[in-house]
């Protein structure tokens, strides 16, 4: 299911998420884990893409919901659940990596973790060919310094908008531009603007 992190007020969607909100805020667990439920696996492919690591990600979206039942009282509503999930997951990812147990040449992403679209033509060379661009998209994107990556992720993977993404990060629109602005010339450097345009056909 996308994402939708505003619903048009007085939506069946936002009526039933400020019930199951207010249920939850109530200690009303199943409830929380209702709410929970609908975002857990966008949750975990973001952290997935962040950290590279599969464990390490399960291990993320498993203590940001614990951190979100834990501070569920204080949730105000100044933003979407979702938003408000997302940014204790992508936190959970930055104190991950910062705990130094991986380095990215060592982290792995699942083949279907990065979207490449596949060639027209599926002969043993054009396979071979996009299945090297997919190696080195994720070994790119798993070089790039958190924030860019970051970026990249939210915004040319996940295709959040600009203001959506920057939500999440807890940052302003122009300061994610300018994060999402070097983390695509990083990548152009890593991969070569052939490469890049290959990936987008």
């Amino acid at each position: 299911m996308t994402p939708t992190l505003i619903h048009r007020a007085g939506s069946p969607e936002q009526a039933r998420e400020i019930e199951l909100l207010a249920r939850a805020q109530r200690g009303d667990v199943a409830a929380f884990e209702q709410l929970a439920a609908e975002h857990v696996n966008r949750l975990f492919l973001v952290t997935l893409r962040l950290l590279g690591d599969r464990a390490d990600a399960e291990d993320a979206v498993q203590e940001t919901l614990l951190r979100a039942w834990r501070g569920i009282l204080g949730f105000r509503r100044r933003s979407s659940f979702y938003t408000w999930l997302h940014r204790i997951a992508v936190n959970e990812a930055n104190r991950s990596l910062a705990k130094g147990t991986r380095q990215p040449d060592t982290i792995r992403l699942a083949e279907d973790q990065l979207h490449v679209s596949s060639p027209p033509e599926t002969g043993p060379a054009r396979a071979a060919e996009y299945n090297e661009l997919r190696a080195a998209l994720r070994a790119a994107l798993l070089a790039l310094p958190l924030p860019h990556r970051t970026a990249i992720v939210l915004r040319d993977i996940e295709g959040l908008s600009t203001r959506e993404a920057a939500e999440i990060v807890g940052v302003g629109e122009a300061a994610f531009k300018s994060r999402l602005h070097q983390g695509r010339l990083q990548l152009r450097a890593a991969l070569g603007d052939q490469a890049l345009i290959a990936g987008a056909g």
